[in-house]
C-alpha cells in the first residue's frame, strides 16, 4: 500500500513539472547548419568586369590545361556551336574502368586514350589515323583506370594505371620505349624540354628522360591514407617544377636534379562534407607569374609564392581540376559542384553558381543512391565564355562577368574529359569512348 502511495505521489510531481513554464535562454538563435558548405546566406554574387586578353587560335594543346604550366589562355571559338562529328575511339566508361585522360593535340591532330588503355590519333575531320593498345610489361590485359597524355620532345607520352610511362611516335603510333615505374597509378605527364615529370598515387614523383625513357631522379612525400580521382599532374616552367602529392603536400624543385626549393601543405575541411577527409591535391598546380595556385577535394584553394612557397591566401573552396586563370580572376569547378570566380589577388569569391549535380540542393553534401551524380569537366575560356562539359549530356557556357548561363549544347552520352579547343574547334571525350567535335 505504501509503495502504491509513493508511485502515485511521484506521478503527481511529474505532471506538475510538465506544467511548469518553459525557460527561454537568452542570446541569439543560430542556425545549426551555419558554416556548412552550401550555406550562402552571407554570400552575395556580384557583377564585376573581367579583363580578357584577345582570343588566340592554336593547333597545339600539349598538356592538361593547354601547357606545362597549366596557365590556360583565351582561345578563339565561335559564338554558336554545332556538332561536327563523333568518332569511335575505343572503350567508354564501365563500372570497372573509366576514362581518365584529357585529349591533347599537335599540329591539329587530336590524341586520346580510352578506359582500356587504347591510344588513338584522330584528324581534325574525325578520321581515325592509328590506334595502339597499351598493356603492362608482363602482358597483363586486365582492366585498370588511370593515366593521361602529354606531348613533348617530338613524342606522345602516355601513363597508365599499370604504373608505366610509354613514349609513342606521333605519326605512326609505334612504341619508342616504355618505363615501368612499379607505381600504383600515374598522373598525366608534364613535359619540359627533354624531361617528363609524373606522380603516382602513393606520393612518389619521377623525372624521366623523354629521349631514352631512363629515370633521371625521383622524390618522395608522405604516403596518402586516402585518395580520390586519378591524381593531379606537375606544373613546370624553365625555373621550377611544382609537384602535387596525394598527401596534400606541394613540393617545388629544380627541374634538373630534383633538388627541393620549398615545400608546403594544402589542407582544410569543408564542414559537413565527406570529401573533407580526403587530403589529395585535385586542382593541379597552375603557375601564373610569381604565384602558383592549387586546390584540393577538401574545400581549399591556396595561392603560394612561386619562389618561396609562402602562403599568400587561402579560399574556402576546393577544386576538382586545374584552375583557369584570366587576368586578375581565377575560375574553377569546386568540390560542391559549383562554377566559381575568385579574385586572384586575395582569393575572395566574386560569384558562385550551382551546376546540375543530380541531387537536390539540400542533399548537396550527401550521396543519393537513387540519383546519378553529375561530373563536370572544366572550365575552359573560349570565345569570351566559360565552357563546362558535363556527364549529364551538355556543354554549358557561362558569362565570366556574372556567372549567368548563356547557352548549352547537347553532348552525346555526356562528357568524360575536359574539353580542349584547337583550331577553332572544341573536342571532348564522351562516356561511351567517342571523341566529339563542335565548332
Amino acid at each position: 500500500m505504501l509503495k502504491a502511495y509513493h508511485l502515485v505521489l511521484s506521478g503527481l510531481f511529474l505532471i506538475a513539472a510538465c506544467g511548469e513554464k518553459e525557460i527561454i535562454l537568452e542570446g541569439d538563435r543560430l542556425d545549426h547548419r551555419a558554416g556548412i558548405s552550401g550555406d550562402t546566406t552571407e554570400f552575395q554574387n556580384r557583377v564585376q568586369a573581367v579583363r580578357l586578353a584577345a582570343a588566340i587560335s592554336t593547333d597545339d594543346w600539349t598538356h592538361k590545361n593547354l601547357s606545362p604550366d597549366h596557365a590556360g589562355g583565351h582561345l578563339a571559338l565561335a559564338d554558336e556551336l554545332s556538332q561536327v562529328f563523333v568518332a569511335d575511339v575505343g572503350q567508354g566508361n564501365t563500372r570497372r574502368a573509366r576514362i581518365s585522360a584529357d585529349p591533347v593535340a599537335s599540329n591539329g591532330v587530336i590524341y586520346v586514350m580510352d578506359s582500356r588503355g587504347i591510344v588513338s590519333s584522330v584528324s581534325n575531320d574525325g578520321t581515325l589515323q592509328w590506334q595502339t593498345e597499351l598493356s603492362d610489361l608482363a602482358g597483363d590485359n586486365s582492366i585498370t583506370s588511370g593515366g593521361g597524355l602529354a606531348i613533348g620532345g617530338g613524342k606522345l607520352l602516355a601513363t597508365t594505371g599499370f604504373g608505366e610511362m610509354i613514349a609513342l611516335d606521333l605519326m605512326a603510333g609505334t612504341i619508342d620505349w616504355r618505363q615501368d615505374l612499379n607505381a600504383t597509378g600515374l598522373s598525366a605527364p608534364t613535359v619540359l624540354g627533354d624531361v617528363a615529370f609524373v606522380v603516382d598515387r602513393e606520393s612518389t614523383a619521377w623525372a624521366v628522360n623523354v629521349g631514352s625513357g631512363r629515370i633521371e631522379w625521383s622524390a618522395d612525400a608522405t604516403p596518402s591514407r586516402s585518395s580520390f580521382g586519378f591524381g593531379a599532374s606537375v606544373a613546370a616552367n624553365q625555373r621550377i617544377a611544382v609537384i602535387p602529392f596525394a598527401s596534400g603536400e606541394i613540393s617545388a624543385v629544380f627541374p634538373r636534379g630534383g633538388l627541393e626549393r620549398w615545400s608546403s601543405v594544402v589542407r582544410g575541411q569543408r564542414l559537413g562534407s565527406a570529401a573533407s577527409t580526403v587530403s589529395e591535391i585535385s586542382g593541379d598546380p597552375v603557375i601564373v607569374g610569381d604565384k602558383v595556385y592549387v586546390g584540393n577535394f577538401s574545400g581549399r584553394i591556396a595561392a603560394l609564392h612561386l619562389e618561396t612557397g609562402e602562403r599568400v591566401w587561402t579560399a574556402l573552396h576546393g577544386a576538382t581540376g586545374p584552375i583557369w586563370p584570366v587576368g586578375d580572376d581565377l575560375f574553377a569547378v569546386n568540390d560542391v559542384s559549383q562554377l566559381i570566380r575568385l579574385d586572384a589577388r586575395n582569393g575572395e569569391a566574386i560569384w558562385a553558381v550551382d551546376l546540375p549535380d543530380g541531387r537536390d540542393n539540400e542533399s548537396r553534401l550527401g550521396w543519393r543512391r537513387d540519383r546519378e551524380i553529375t561530373a563536370h569537366y572544366g572550365p575552359v575560356l573560349a570565345g569570351g565564355r566559360l565552357i563546362v562539359a558535363s556527364s549529364d549530356g551538355f556543354l554549358r557556357s557561362y558569362n565570366p562577368v556574372d556567372g549567368v548561363l548563356v547557352s548549352q549544347v547537347a553532348l552525346p552520352s555526356g562528357a568524360a574529359s575536359r574539353p580542349i579547343v584547337v583550331g577553332g574547334t572544341l573536342f571532348v571525350m564522351t562516356t561511351e569512348g567517342q571523341l566529339a567535335a563542335f565548332r
